[in-house]
């Protein structure tokens, strides 16, 4: 890995180095905090978890070829070369800076209340066509998965496109601290993380919080129809470019046909070109994430029939609005998270669909004072749709449940666990059905998909 020798990987961790001289010079081949994806060469950092510590691994490593370690702990016994920090974590973090700003590579950072996922796999889909591009993985947004991104980049790779998530005031400035971003996307200032940021003014200042360490010569480029995001006008001398369905936007779209479960049609204006395309994907806030792909792709110099097939070739995302097509159910499998924008996209979703629609849902979290309140809204939201069926779990999803109720809406079953409504569901559903299933993380709801997924087999 470029720059990373041990000598450079200690100076920049503001480290010890332990062991011989002679391995100063030698770079590390990758970096891991997982003992077990330890290859030969490797950088291993131990750091200290809730469920386990990785010190407890630091002879494992040396094993499997591992050339160093990081560790916030004396090892006197180690005769391995080692280097010791006052805190591992900080180490990971002050590492992944220092590796990132010795690439020459551009990072796109993209954070906002709701779509960060999707609107990363859109942009990284449309830039594909003519970049090498290294995206997020997974859930890997945050103060340890974003350095983990970072060390997966190669000299070979031309752009990033990292997701940056938050929960707490001063947490996206450290992300920002590390990634450096050359560009930034905002998605929107939605109800999320209430519980710690107050209110969508506090949300919309902790995001901004990337803009602290972006590239001065960088280029924003924002939900032009989110009410917050509109008012913006001039960020550290950089003019934001707008995407969105309003036609004061730089960016907006035209003809939008929805096609169900089939995704969406639509016309993109961008700068002049005209881009008639299919999202494959389902739901009209795809639209939003094709808007910020085709403006992002020609400011980059991407061909309209290049931006049209990244549009085309996008992919689900596990967990993300993945539409399983199986022999007897379709399940919306949306269960990666959930907020009460996104919630109420995915009910317009299943709408949207032909056939009896189940709605499966649970427990938002980080709703802060108004979390009652909120579900409680989203029920009666839901109630207004053209749902045949709903089923919750949870204490707050019967809040939900009780404003679906209060509209008119009858067909509901309410359980106490996820675990209880993963063993009833089987009973509930009807060949043909199309099934949504969606609610915070901490719900586990992806045991709702297992089960859904073997009795369709």
């Amino acid at each position: 890995m470029k720059n990373l020798t041990l000598e450079n990987i200690a100076k920049a961790c503001h480290g010890t180095y332990h062991g011989e001289s002679a391995y100063l010079s030698r770079e590390i081949s990758d970096v891991t905090i997982d003992s077990r994806k330890v290859t030969e060469g490797a950088l291993f950092i131990a750091i200290c978890g809730e469920r386990s510590d990785g010190h407890d691994y630091i002879s494992d490593i040396y094993e499997k070829g591992g050339l160093c370690c990081i560790s916030q702990k004396e090892l006197p016994e180690e005769t391995h070369p080692y280097i010791q920090v006052d805190s591992s974590l900080e180490a990971l973090k002050e590492l992944a800076e220092f590796y990132r700003r010795s690439l020459d590579i551009k990072v796109i950072g993209i954070t906002g209340s709701v779509g960060k996922t999707s609107t990363k796999e859109m942009i990284a889909s449309v830039l594909e066509q003519n970049f090498r591009v290294l995206k997020t993985s997974g859930n890997h947004n945050n103060a340890i998965g974003l350095p983990l991104t970072i060390f997966r980049l190669r000299e070979e790779h031309q752009i990033a496109v990292l997701e940056m998530g938050i929960s707490e005031f001063g947490e996206m400035r450290v992300l920002s601290k590390i990634a450096r971003p050359d560009i930034v996307v905002m998605t929107n200032i939605g109800q999320c993380h209430l519980e710690f940021l107050g209110s969508r003014d506090g949300i919309l200042k902790a995001k901004s919080e990337i803009f602290e360490y972006m590239n001065r010569d960088g280029m924003i480029f924002l939900n032009g129809d989110d009410d917050k995001l509109a008012k913006l006008r001039e960020i550290n001398g950089i003019t934001p470019h707008f995407f969105g369905l309003s036609h004061s936007c730089e960016a907006y779209a035209e003809q939008i046909h929805d096609l169900g479960l089939s995704g969406i049609t639509c016309t993109l204006q961008v700068n002049g070109s005209r881009i008639s395309t299919h999202i494959p994907l389902p739901g009209r806030h795809t639209v939003y994430n094709a808007l910020a792909g085709a403006l992002i792709g020609k400011s980059l110099g991407l061909t309209d029939d290049q931006i049209d097939r990244g549009i085309r070739a996008l992919k689900p995302v596990i967990g993300r609005e993945n539409v399983l097509r199986l022999s007897n159910l379709t399940v919306i499998d949306d269960c990666y998270n959930a907020n009460p924008v996104s919630m109420k996209g995915a009910i317009d979703i299943l709408s949207s669909a032909k056939g009896r629609k189940v709605c499966v849902l649970g427990d938002m979290f980080e709703l802060g004072a108004e979390e009652k309140r909120l579900h409680y809204e989203t029920g009666a939201y839901l109630a207004e749709k053209d749902v045949d069926l709903l089923l919750t779990a949870g204490t707050l999803a019967k809040v939900l449940a009780k404003g679906a109720a209060d509209q008119g809406f009858t067909s509901i079953h309410s359980f106490d666990t996820t675990e209880e409504l993963a063993k009833k569901i089987p009973a509930f559903l009807q060949a043909g059905d199309v099934v949504l299933v969606k609610a915070s993380h901490g719900m586990n709801f992806q045991t709702i998909v297992t089960v859904l997924t073997a009795a369709a087999i």
